[in-house]
């Protein structure tokens, strides 16, 4: 096993340390005084009680602290407020526009003080390196950030499967707890080498992450059966109560890509077990972080959608923990746990007054008192932008016969921001070319190879974009590492993919051959150096 010591067992002198310290032999570095504690493991209030820390650990929980208070020891007086276990996302993605230490400024300020994240972002650009530059970001931080290894299971062949001795590499280290999402149709129409993948996973101890939408009976039993544990794919109650029958853990997203927390909080009328039932964020914007916060927000929201407020805290600690199986380590406030705590006026007011990780004050009153530690990237992480050379304008035609006067072709149509069909459709033939017509909401869009196969390309059209004139690009795309673009004009289309190659990674909008906005992405060409106030503006 690699020992990262983000997430670790304690040693024998820390037993022996603890044990001391509960029984008031030794001092305790930390005391939280006359607090109500949430007990997530009863589901009840523990009124004027009080928590001794020794190093990063709970010694105690009770009423009897005073013998392990001395002179060095920090007494928090935490008198008519109230204690909960630090926050969980149990499913995010921080590999996507800014870098571990940027979104901690904020993440870690409202509460949180563990998240899992996927990595499948880094592996297709970069590969196993990339994913080992990227985990090591994550190291040394004021809180835990633990990290599932690619599934890589994708719509893209280029991108699909994770080797498998990329997988027992990271399966080895301490910080990656599990095989992040699997689309379930891959699992179920192409099981070779992903099955496989589950087993070595499985045997390692650690958890199968899902991605269930649109499976349900035999399909999504049959998927289940593979060895899934939990999903966070779920939009309506109905469609989590079929989950939960089945086993799953469901992670409930309440982020930027998707807000499901309300519509799924009719669940709670239905008067089942909610153990299995979690938040989560999904990923979040770097404008949603600034304005709302971030699992402090989920929670409250929670709270405000009627769960009950021990359920809801819950919900974003203890069940996050036990999915994993963490919770000796984390997820609730008991002897032997880490001592990762918040203190809020009460427990229907997700408003942290004081955020405690590993033993230390990281945040007080919504200000950040520890620092982020940040990375430098390799070389091989911040060139991933491997063109055979600039594109010219030539490069975006789209041919067709010089006889025709209009064809059949087939389109992309943007159905809404997240969802897009097969569109075919008669097109006009241009001197042997289709020419895109933003009148009529049809313009071009080209995917060009990056990394594997550097500068393949297709082109095609796309419908219902909204787009009038000129280009947008961009370097980050979801389940693959090529380059995006769409245009109007192949002037302008060229110019914004050859900036992104001088950036190497960008997003960029040109027009007329200026490039009217951009945003550099030089950390696997998905991630900005820039602050996160920066990149929300």
């Amino acid at each position: 096993m690699t020992k990262t010591g983000i997430l670790k067992t304690k040693t024998p002198g820390e037993m022996l340390q603890l044990i001391k310290v509960a029984l008031g032999e030794e001092k305790a570095d930390m005391a939280i005084v006359n607090a109500n504690i949430v007990n997530v493991y009863t589901g009840e209030i523990l009124e004027d009680h009080a928590i001794s820390v020794i190093g990063k650990w709970i010694a105690y929980v009770g009423k009897n602290v005073a013998d392990a208070i001395g002179p060095q020891t920090e007494v928090i007086d935490a008198a008519g407020q109230t204690v909960i276990p630090g926050l969980i996302d149990g499913h995010t993605h921080i590999a996507w526009l800014f870098t571990a230490a940027e979104f901690l400024r904020y993440a870690i300020t409202g509460g949180t003080t563990t998240i899992v994240t996927e990595t499948l972002e880094p592996y297709p650009v970069s590969g196993y390196n990339g994913v080992i530059d990227f985990l090591e970001s994550l190291r040394d931080q004021p809180i835990k950030i633990l990290a599932t290894a690619p599934a890589m299971v994708s719509i893209s062949k280029a991108a699909r499967g994770v080797s498998p001795e990329d997988l027992a590499n990271l399966l080895a280290r301490d910080d990656v707890i599990g095989l992040g999402e699997s689309y379930w149709q891959s699992i179920l129409q192409e099981s070779e080498p992903m099955l496989s993948n589950f087993e070595q996973t499985l045997k390692a101890g650690k958890t199968l992450e899902g991605h269930s939408a649109g499976a349900s009976d035999k399909k999504l039993a049959a998927y289940v059966a593979a060895g899934i544990s939990s999903c966070h794919e779920p939009i309506n109650a109905e469609q989590v109560l079929e989950r939960l029958r089945l086993g799953l853990h469901i992670l409930v997203r309440e982020g930027s890509i998707r807000r499901d927390l309300e519509e799924i909080a009719k669940i709670k009328d239905i008067g089942i077990d909610l153990r299995r039932l979690i938040l989560s964020t999904d990923g979040i914007e770097p404008r949603d972080l600034l304005e709302k916060g971030y699992m402090e927000f989920v929670l409250q929201k929670a709270i405000d959608c009627g769960f009950d407020p021990i359920t809801a805290v819950q919900m974003a600690t203890l069940n996050v923990a036990e999915h994993f199986s963490l919770d000796s380590l984390i997820g609730g406030i008991a002897p032997g746990r880490y001592a990762d705590l918040v203190i809020i006026p009460n427990v229907r007011t997700i408003d942290a007054k004081l955020v405690i990780s590993n033993g230390k004050v990281i945040a007080r009153e919504g200000k950040l008192i520890a620092t982020p530690r940040r990375h430098t990237f390799t070389a091989q992480s911040l060139n991933s932008v491997r063109l055979p050379g600039r594109m010219k304008p030539s490069d975006f035609i789209i041919n067709a016969s010089l006889d025709a006067t209009e064809v059949q072709v087939r389109a992309i149509h943007m159905v809404t921001d997240l969802v897009t069909a097969e569109l075919k459709m008669k097109w006009p033939v241009t001197a042997g070319e289709l020419i895109a017509d933003a009148n009529q909401d049809v313009v071009k869009v080209a995917a060009i190879d990056r990394t594997h196969n550097p500068g393949k390309m297709a082109v095609g059209l796309i419908k219902g974009l909204g787009l009038k004139s000129g280009a947008m690009a961009c370097s980050a795309s979801w389940d693959a590492s090529d380059i995006i673009v769409v245009g109007t004009d192949d002037e302008d289309m060229a110019a914004a993919v050859n900036r992104i190659y001088k950036l190497q990674g960008a997003a960029v909008v040109c027009e007329k051959g200026e490039i009217l906005a951009e945003l550099p992405l030089p950390i696997f060409g998905i991630m900005s150096e820039l602050s996160i106030e920066a990149i929300a503006e």
